[in-house]
């Protein structure tokens, strides 16, 4: 794959600059060297073959040349004080980009792993990483990451997976143009970002949540909580029901949500 397939595949998209690579270590990591840089609202990196990724809590997120999506955002903001509910926005900004390309053009059944996974048959077929870059205390950027797993080759081994996988070639059943599912993905992150912290955006957040009703276990470094998956706060938090009744808020963090089964 050339830089000017990636160009000819998202003309006339409303993006920053580019970068393409086509073997990198983390599309994250030189994303926020480029804004440190002085990157724009929407510039974007873009690797073939990503060596050393990362999810959530470090954990390792490779992708196999040609066989994945790999791409990183950096998004500008000019806010200080907390801002936690906007980084949680954020990560379901890029859940809800992901899991809308694959309802609207691959009729595949995406949900949302609360805090930052999409999954299609309850198997993880990609994952976002949200970032945020301050200047003293006010943020100035937020590098968003996407990994998505294309082809069948961009499935990691059982064994070696947290949690189970698959890929979009694998739920369709048929060859899958990457470039076509970055221009579907960036395109609903572009109208999704306008409902940022609405009502309307919580919705649909809250609708795609996956194991919705069921028992989960949320589990952490210091925190091993099970309780019914109700919904979200109005601030993002997920709302649990314990088996005592007591409703309880979940913020995000180094935390492992599993599910337990239907109630």
């Amino acid at each position: 794959m050339e830089e000017s397939h990636l160009v000819a595949a998202l003309a006339g998209l409303p993006l920053g600059p580019l970068r393409f690579f086509k073997t990198i270590s983390s599309t994250n990591d030189e994303a926020a060297r480029w804004a440190e840089q002085g990157a724009p609202d929407l510039a974007l990196v873009f690797a073939d073959e990503q060596k050393a990724g990362r999810g959530r809590a470090g954990r390792r997120w490779f992708t196999s040349a040609s066989a994945a999506l790999a791409f990183s955002l950096v998004l500008r903001f000019d806010r200080s004080g907390d801002s936690s509910g906007l980084m949680a926005g954020i990560s379901a900004l890029g859940s809800l980009a992901v899991s809308d390309a694959l309802i609207q053009h691959y009729a595949l059944a995406a949900q949302i792993k609360w805090p930052n996974d999409v999954l299609v048959n309850r198997k993880k077929l990609a994952g976002v990483l949200a970032e945020a870059h301050w200047q003293g205390d006010r943020l100035s950027a937020v590098i968003l990451g996407i990994g998505v797993n294309v082809t069948r080759q961009a499935v990691p081994p059982l064994e070696s997976s947290i949690y189970p996988a698959t890929s979009v070639q694998e739920e369709t059943d048929q060859p899958v143009e990457r470039l076509e599912l970055l221009r579907h993905i960036l395109s609903a992150l572009l109208l999704r970002r306008g409902s940022l912290g609405t009502e309307e955006f919580l919705y649909a957040w809250e609708e795609r949540l996956a194991f919705r009703g069921e028992w989960v276990q949320i589990s952490g470094q210091d925190t091993q909580l099970d309780g019914r998956l109700a919904g979200l706060g109005r601030d993002g938090a997920l709302r649990l029901i314990t088996q005592a009744g007591q409703e309880v808020a979940v913020y995000t963090g180094d935390v492992r949500l599993r599910p337990l089964g239907p109630e």
